[in-house]
């Protein structure tokens, strides 16, 4: 049962996560192109699978806690510090990156600059540089945010392979 359990673990984890890492990263660029007239199209792609495998991603912890109890190991210190950091970067991918992401693909879809804080005049060629003022910063800050994400589940990857204490000798 443990092996079961710790493959469905992995394979979430590397389906789930690597794809939202992977289209998180990209989005920023493609949401800035999308709000210089390339059309939301694709930041839009890269924003539901984002949304989507965020929620497939609830798997890993789920199936994660489940191995190590299998595994009698729900008290070592690596685990505890892996559900920590999941649990952060979880909630930097609900609460910052995904809003974030929802506020860029509006200015790309032709929202309301102005509520984000851009002047905006007659014409669309304006309403698309106010769109741009407001959209770089915030494209920047979703970039480093998105790294940050990544850089905290790869210390999970590196933490589940290392295992301090571990018995496998590696």
């Amino acid at each position: 049962m443990t092996k079961l359990l710790l493959s469905i673990h992995v394979l979430v984890a590397i389906l789930a996560v690597g794809s939202i890492t992977v289209a998180a990263s990209m989005f920023p660029r493609r949401a800035l192109r999308a709000i210089g007239g390339e059309g939301p199209g694709v930041a839009a792609l890269l924003h539901r699978v984002c949304r989507g495998y965020a929620l497939a991603g609830i798997a890993v912890p789920v199936f994660g806690i489940a191995t190590g109890a299998q595994l009698g190991v729900l008290g070592d210190a690596w685990l505890i510090v892996s559900l920590v950091l999941t649990g952060i970067a979880a909630a930097l991918l609900g609460l910052v990156i995904l809003p974030g992401q929802r506020k860029l693909l509006a200015l790309a879809e032709g929202g309301d600059a102005q509520r984000e804080g851009a002047e905006v005049v007659a014409g669309r060629d304006a309403q698309r540089e106010g769109a741009e003022v407001v959209a770089r910063p915030a494209a920047a800050r979703l970039t480093m945010l998105t790294g940050i994400f990544n850089l905290l589940w790869a210390v999970v990857v590196v933490l589940m392979i290392v295992r301090p204490g571990s018995t496998t000798g590696a």
